[in-house]
């Protein structure tokens, strides 16, 4: 993968689905065979950090593993060249919002103010779904230092690879029913969308909606999925 490929692949994504619907698709942000790669560092016990097993905690069911630092090539790749991007949104969105938060042009810098707050542990991971398995709605918040925007990257085939297992997102909008919205994801392909919130206008304004993300249940065969998250926890 390279940044002038990932800059291309920017340029022709229509962000304004992430304002309009809350959510963006990155069509073939990794080839086949760098989904491959990725996948077999799960049997790689030295690349990750944590393992949780989701039942346990009722998260749902499937196993997730934290990457530990320093990340694989591949991963810290993607973080750094993904940030610049989203860190234009982001600072929009707090504009709009009017919390007074600016995120740097890098992304060391904001982990650097991540660490300086506790927030030191990597936060990318590698999940896993088997046959039943399924991720509850949730938000992944790891302290006060939060980046409102993530990628989820599919690295396995739908219908070959894996059967269900639908990405969901739902928006939890004042005073009115909560929203869903299914993103179909090809192998390869990304979606960028929030971390816990944000911004709607209306006929009132600016206001914040909360947004939650999770897996509908896996029919069959197994699903693997990279997250990106920018923000390190504690």
């Amino acid at each position: 993968m390279t940044t002038g490929r990932l800059i291309a692949i920017f340029t022709a994504m229509d962000l304004t689905d992430i304002d309009r619907h809350g959510a963006a698709r990155l069509p073939a942000l990794l080839s086949p065979d760098q989904c491959a790669a990725i996948i077999a560092l799960w049997d790689d016990p030295a690349a990750f950090r944590k393992e949780v097993v989701m039942a346990r905690h009722g998260y749902g069911s499937g196993r997730y593993r934290y990457f530990a630092y320093p990340l694989p090539d591949a991963v810290a790749a993607l973080r750094d060249t993904l940030w610049p991007a989203l860190a234009d949104i982001a600072n929009r969105w707090m504009e709009m919002l009017g919390t007074g938060d600016i995120y740097p042009a890098r992304h060391a810098d904001f982990l650097a103010r991540c660490a300086l707050g506790g927030q030191d542990k990597p936060t990318p991971l590698l999940l896993r779904y088997e046959a039943g398995d399924w991720n509850a709605l949730h938000q992944d918040v790891y302290g006060p230092h939060i980046f409102p925007l993530q990628a989820a990257i599919l690295l396995s085939r739908p219908e070959h690879d894996f059967t269900g297992g639908a990405f969901v997102l739902t928006e939890q909008r004042p005073r009115m029913q909560s929203r869903a919205e299914v993103v179909p994801l090809a192998q390869g392909d990304a979606v960028i969308f929030p971390v816990r919130d944000r911004p709607v206008t209306g006929a009132r304004g600016v206001h914040r909606v909360q947004m939650r993300h999770g897996v509908s249940r896996l029919l069959s065969g197994e699903r693997y999925t990279l997250g990106i998250i920018f923000h390190d926890a504690t």
